[in-house]
């Protein structure tokens, strides 16, 4: 037997007495918590005497999945992840978990339900990381109603092996030094205004929203390094992929071809009328950071062509960077490190 007073949802100033009394449950919503504390005395010593009067009637109406999940949505992701992987939740709460659990009860939802949903996914085809996300999204909704103490313990949790663990089959792709140099001769010929970005792809291995999100206060043109504070992921500006800074050397080559760029933009921000020069390293006409999609579409693939080269992706030059670090004796540490990789 148990009455329990509580603030539903925290923060909210509306109390509630929770009646909980061989497996019967009632919730009444009460107002202020001195009311609540009343109301709770007066129901104690009801049950005390006896009375179970107030367990009578319909069952308790428990919330739906559904319900747990718009909660979930615009108050818990927002605060925990980045704009990209609320985007990815959201799509994935759409097209495929509240097809399934939407409409359902939570205290309907079990292990089983959860596993073999998880298990059909995975069986036809999607990758693993989709289906683990998956996951991640029915356990973090789920865990909101054991906070409210609706259930018991989260069903998403302890599932057990899921899926046969494939090999990685990344297609790797790097260029040669060869063709490097070619392409790089390109932007140069074709493509000047955009030589200094496809440099700092090839000389650095930042990936390309790394490379779009870098300020001329990252660039430290002394000590020859680029701090990697941030990146550009579907026009948010978040914190690298890794969630923490790293420096990457930069060649005597990358640092005279930027010195150069910035006193381009100084030439540039005059012209404009801007006053001074925009933080952003790399911008379009109106002094902001370029479109990822825009480049590699319309600049980059283009270049590629023009070169004589494949289609390559450009998360290719960062891998074609670790190939001639490789080459060139480099530590594995360092590569590591370089790259921003655990």
């Amino acid at each position: 037997m148990g009455v329990r007073v509580r603030e539903k949802p925290p923060g909210s100033g509306v109390w509630w007495v929770f009646i909980n009394h061989d497996g019967r449950r009632k919730s009444k919503r009460i107002g202020t918590e001195k009311a609540a504390l009343e109301v709770a005395k007066k129901i104690e010593a009801k049950m005390t005497l006896g009375d179970f009067g107030m367990l009578e009637g319909p069952p308790e109406t428990v919330a739906t999945f559904g319900d747990y999940a718009k909660i979930w949505m615009s108050v818990t992701v927002p605060a925990t992840c980045k704009p990209s992987t609320e985007a990815d939740y959201r799509g994935l709460l759409k097209s495929h978990v509240s097809k399934v659990f939407g409409k359902l009860p939570v205290n309907e939802i079990n292990r089983l339900t959860i596993k073999k949903f998880l298990m059909g996914k995975a069986g036809s085809g999607l990758a693993t990381s989709t289906v683990g996300h998956m996951k991640s999204v029915i356990s973090g909704v789920l865990n909101l109603a054991v906070d409210d103490e609706v259930i018991q313990a989260n069903p998403a949790h302890r599932l057990g092996k899921l899926y046969r663990k494939k090999e990685i089959n990344e297609e790797i792709d790097p260029l040669t030094r060869e063709e490097l140099a070619g392409l790089l001769e390109t932007f140069q010929t074709e493509y000047p205004a955009h030589y200094p970005l496809a440099l700092t792809l090839a000389r650095t291995g930042m990936r390309l929203g790394e490379v779009l999100g870098l300020q001329w206060g990252d660039i430290d043109f002394k000590g020859r390094f680029i701090s990697v504070r941030r990146t550009i992921s579907r026009g948010e500006t978040v914190s690298p992929k890794s969630g923490k800074a790293r420096r990457v050397d930069m060649s005597r080559q990358l640092t005279e071809v930027l010195k150069k760029l910035k006193l381009k933009r100084k030439e540039e921000a005059l012209k404009k009328g801007w006053g001074q020069i925009p933080e952003w390293v790399f911008i379009n006409e109106a002094g902001r950071p370029l479109d990822v999609n825009n480049w590699r579409n319309r600049i980059f693939k283009k270049a590629l062509e023009k070169a004589g080269l494949r289609q390559v992706r450009i998360h290719d030059l960062r891998h074609t960077f670790a190939s001639l670090l490789i080459q060139a004796n480099e530590s594995l540490p360092y590569i590591r490190d370089q790259l921003g990789h655990h």
